[in-house]
This record gives C-alpha cells, structure tokens and sequence, in this order.
C-alpha cells in the first residue's frame, strides 16, 4: 500500500481539498476554504497546514469565531447546502464562541464543518491553558458542549483516526435528512504527529446531491388521501430549496391546482405573483394563508419541520384536519400523524403529481385562496406606502427596499421585530431572493450570515435588515465585509432596545422592564452613532430621518463600491399584525395584575384551539 508522511493536520487539510462537488454542470471543490482565528490550541500545527496551500484553499480571518461560523452557515444557506465551509478556532473560549452558531446549522439544519483545539491526548502538561476541569471525568473539555447541537462528534486524539472520522463527518454533512454540523476536536499533539497515510486516501471524490426516492406505498397512500381533498393546503419549507425542487414545486401547484403556503424558511420558493401562492404561513405569516389553514381538510407539508411559528403552535389547523409530511427525514415526515413519504422534494412532488393524475382541487377552493390573496396584498400595499412620518414603521422601510431591489438581490435578517414585518411584508420578484434565519432566530447572524451569503454569490446585492439590538449585539462583520471587499448593504432599524421582546412582554398585561433602554436601569439615555460606529470600521455610514430620506441613502448605498450602514430611527410600536395567528408563551396563571390576568384568560382561549399531535 502506497502512503504518504504527514501531520495529523496536513492530512485532514489535503483530505478536505480532495473532496468535490458538482453545482450544475460545474465540477467545483466541496470545501472551498476556512474562516479561521487561530490562537492556543490551533496556530501551531493547523496554521502550519493551512499556510502551505493558502492559495488554492483560502483562509478568512474572522473578528469572532461566533461570527464566522454564522459567515459559514450563510455561505451554505446561499448555495443550497451544496458547497460547505470550515470553521476553526483555539481550544476554550474560542470554541465555545462557535458553540451558538452550531446551535444554529443545527436547527436549521445547515452544514459547517467545526474544527477547535482541545487538549493533549497524553495529559502530559494538562492542565493546559484555557482548558476546563472537570474533577470526576478528566476527558471533559469546553468541546463537549457541542455535542447538543452539532449532527457529528468526535475527538481526534491519535493521527489515524481522521481516516475513519473524517468520511463520516462528510457523510452527514452531505445527508439530506440528517444535514448539520460536524464537529471535531483536535487535541493538540495529535495535530502535530506524524503518520503514514494511505495516499488512496487523498483521492478526489466527487460527492453528488443525494435524491432518496420514496417508498411507492407511502406514494400511494399519500396520493389517495389527497384526491379525497375538497380544501387542500401545500405549505412549503426550506427544503424545497435545499432540494432544488422551486420549478416542481410551481408546476405541481399549476397542475393540479393546490394552493401554496411558505413557511420562513420557504419564503421565495415561489415568486410572489405566482398563481398558486397564497402567502406566508403562520405567526410571522399572512391572514390569507392562515385563513386557509384554518379551513383545510388535507394539509402537505414539504421540506418542513413544522415549527411552532409556522403552526401558531398547533392552533392554526382543524382538529380534523389530515396532514401528509413529504420529507427527507423520517422524523419530520411522520410528525402529527402525518402520512409519511420519506423522500426528496423534488422526486417526491414529481412522483406524486404523476400518481395524482388529472385530479386537481376544487375550483371554489382555488378561487377562495386568490381572493384571501388578494386581499391580504391590499393590506400590505397600505403598510408598505410611502409616508411622511418622522418615525416610520418597520412596515415603511421594508417596503421601500423592496421597491428599489433589483430581481435577484438577497434580502436577509434574523431576529427581533424584523422577521415579522419582512416575512409577511416582503413581495419577492424572484426565487431563492430570502434568507431569514428564525429556526435559531439568532441575534448576530444578521451581519455575518450576510458576509458569507455575499462570498457565496459576490455578483449579486445582499441587503441585511436588523435592529440596534442585533447591531450592537454584534457587528465586527462589518469590518470582515470591508476588509474582503465584499460589500453589503447595513439596513439598522432603530427603536431604541429589543423592542419586539417588549412588545410580547405588553401583551401578557406586564409593563415595560429591561428591554427598551429607557426602561432599563441606566443613568443617562445615551444615543449611538451608528453610522460613525460603522465609518470606524471602513464602512460608508449615513444616518438618515424618514422615508424618503432613507430611498436616497439606498439608492447611494447600491451605487457604492463597498458596504453601507444607513441608520434610520422607526417607531417601536407600530407593528404589522391582523393575521390571526396565535402563539404559545409561558403566561403567569395568577398576578395581582388585571392586564396579567386577562392575557392568561386569552392564553386559555389559544389553549382551546390547540391541536394534539394525536
């Protein structure tokens, strides 16, 4: 057997440069590089490796390993979990800062490959640096705690073992149904020592999208239950697109005419003006689609995992409404009894709509969900006008980005108030136009999931919508986007604190504490300069009063040759709602407080409407 010497590093370098993928007709290289911040526990041997081959398998440094590892999951995002990125940093707080953004592949379900220094596998010098100790189980480390939220683990204590780990680590990455992150911990002698490698082992592969066919008696079973529909329902999720399944998806709405809801992560899977759609689904979704929930007799969930946003926490739906789950993976294929068809989006909908026939829903229905549309569009026309307002809404901003994007710009956020007033505001012209992250609803991703969706596609616009909270919460991706020249559009809605969590807060009868700022325990109300926050940073920054001071700011903001900050001050309580949604929140059963007892009685009312996943 033919083998070659190397360090436990190289090796797994060479490895990941070895492996491909194929977008399109283009064969291109499944890891195409790292962001990295080296430090105790990766500098020495990692580095070393990844120096050597610096100009065919790049380096990013990031400005925090939270925020790389969030760069890495909005570049996979971005290119449909078809290209993956690697994240690596030092052992302890370094790795730990990656810890939340692990939480966030894995929730929604998004590949990164985590690389952190751990300790040495011979507990020669132990403790080490920045190493937790555990007294009754000395093989603890800060690693550990990926093991919630990552897809894959393992330690990697002797420079053999990648030889076995490292296929796996891929394989789960690349898994339809069990996509997420993967996770290894190098301890840091082991990086270091030297090992004969089968050279067999450095081969190129070619990794195709896998496409899991379903089982033809869940197919059937599925398409009997469905020609027994007199008011059907498709609600699509973000495995539409991961499963490139968009066009099946439009024509198996045409064909047998059912309408088509999207959940957040589903949101652009269809144009806006397509026939068939009905609008977003759910808490942060439209009256139109969740007047139709309330009413559908048959419901096909698709590449969705069917979370409580996208449910009104089981409160949208009839009690006797029957549910078909169309998934990848079996765990959320069978969820609330769903009939269950194991199996890709994009070979399932076209096997089914060929064992559907000619049969298409009933004309009464389709009508009813064009009108419900329709008028839903005319409530955001009026949400989204133009207006004079010194402190506009959310609702006016979203609007009028949406008016000077081009077809094909991406339009991200992440949390706080905007994933509402984007989702059910937002009017895209194309597919794949929109990236909300709420499965993790992570404060942050904002600036740096937009950095990488901006590495992933440099020829297109990224627009990247967030609060003040958000910005100050974390921002230094601004400096990334800078320093890479990858430019991106800073859209800072400021109402002055987290204001949709005060919102939520209000509504359960509490009166406002310790969100907004001036309800916070400070001695002065001290205004940030945003735009000279993101000027420091190399950053073009304007700060800008009303709408239409903001649409001239935009438009020099796409006519600049790198990112823009604009700052605009919106008024924190003029929300979007009226869709009729409800959402399950711990509400206090007893308080001195009528407002607190009132919204318990109106938690009960919600309660009453829930359905049992029996």
């Amino acid at each position: 057997m033919k083998t070659v010497r190397l360090t436990m590093a190289q090796a797994l370098v060479r490895y990941l440069m070895a492996q491909r993928t194929r977008i399109g007709e283009e064969e291109v290289p499944l890891f195409p590089g790292v962001f990295a911040i080296f430090g105790h526990g990766n500098v020495t041997c990692l580095s070393e490796a990844l120096e050597a081959v610096k100009a065919e398998f790049p380096t990013w440094r990031g400005q925090n390993e939270q925020g790389m590892a969030l760069a890495a999951l909005g570049f996979a995002k971005a290119k449909k979990r078809r290209q993956i990125m690697v994240a690596t940093s030092s052992i302890g707080p370094g790795a730990a800062n990656m810890v939340t953004a692990a939480g966030v592949g894995h929730t929604n379900r998004l590949p990164v490959l985590l690389l952190a220094g751990d300790y040495f596998a011979s507990r020669a010098p132990d403790p080490v640096l920045q190493q937790v100790e555990h007294f009754g189980d000395p093989t603890i480390s800060v690693n550990d705690a990926f093991k919630a939220v990552v897809r894959y683990w393992d330690r990697i204590s002797r420079p053999e073992q990648i030889v076995e780990s490292l296929p796996q680590a891929v394989a789960t990455m690349l898994d339809p149904a069990d996509c997420g992150p993967a996770f290894l911990g190098l301890c840091q002698d082991a990086q270091g020592e030297v090992f004969e490698y089968p050279r067999r082992f450095f081969e190129p592969v070619l990794h195709e999208p896998s496409r899991p066919r379903p089982d033809h008696r869940q197919l059937r079973a599925a398409a009997e239950l469905l020609k027994q529909a007199r008011r059907p329902l498709l609600i699509a999720g973000g495995g539409v697109r991961y499963s490139e399944a968009e066009m099946e998806l439009a024509r198996f709405a045409m064909r047998h005419a059912v309408p088509v809801a999207e959940t957040v992560a589903g949101r652009t899977v269809l144009p806006h003006d397509h026939p068939g759609n009905v609008g977003p689904i759910g808490i942060l979704g439209s009256a139109s689609a969740n007047n139709l929930a309330a009413e559908a007799d048959v419901v096909l969930a698709v590449g969705t995992r069917l979370q409580d946003f996208v449910t009104g926490s089981w409160s949208l739906f009839a009690e006797d409404a029957r549910f078909i789950g169309i998934n990848a993976a079996r765990f959320d294929a069978r969820k609330h009894r769903a009939q269950p068809v194991v199996g890709d989006a994009l070979v399932v909908l076209g096997e089914l709509s060929e064992a559907l026939g000619d049969w298409r829903a009933p004309q009464e229905w389709v009508r009813r969900g064009v009108e419900e549309y329709a008028a839903w569009n005319a409530f955001v026309d009026r949400r989204t006008a133009p207006t004079n307002a010194e402190l506009p809404a959310y609702s006016h901003v979203v609007g009028a980005v949406n008016r000077l994007c081009d077809e094909r710009d991406l339009v991200l956020t992440a949390a706080g108030g905007l994933p509402g007033e984007l989702c059910m505001n937002w009017r895209a012209r194309a597919t794949d136009t929109f990236d909300c992250e709420f499965g993790f609803s992570c404060m942050g991703y904002e600036i740096s999931g937009a950095w990488g969706a901006k590495m992933a596609d440099p020829d297109r616009e990224v627009i990247t919508m967030l609060g003040d909270g958000s910005y100050l919460m974390m921002n230094s991706d601004i400096y990334s986007s800078v320093l890479t020249g990858m430019k991106l559009i800073v859209v800072v809605c400021d109402n002055g604190g987290f204001a949709v969590i005060d919102r939520l807060q209000r509504a359960k009868g509490i009166p406002s504490f310790n969100n907004q700022l001036e309800d916070c325990r400070i001695r002065e109300l001290v205004p940030v300069d945003f735009a000279g926050h993101a000027e420091a940073m190399g950053a073009i920054g304007i700060t800008v009063r009303g709408i239409g001071e903001f649409e001239e700011a935009f438009r020099r903001a796409k006519a600049a040759d790198r990112t823009t900050v604009i700052h605009i001050r919106v008024d924190p309580r003029d929300w979007t709602e009226g869709n009729g949604a409800w959402w399950e929140t711990g509400t206090p059963g007893i308080s001195v407080r009528d407002s607190v007892r009132r919204a318990f009685e109106e938690h009960l009312e919600g309660k009453r409407r829930q359905r049992l996943g029996i």
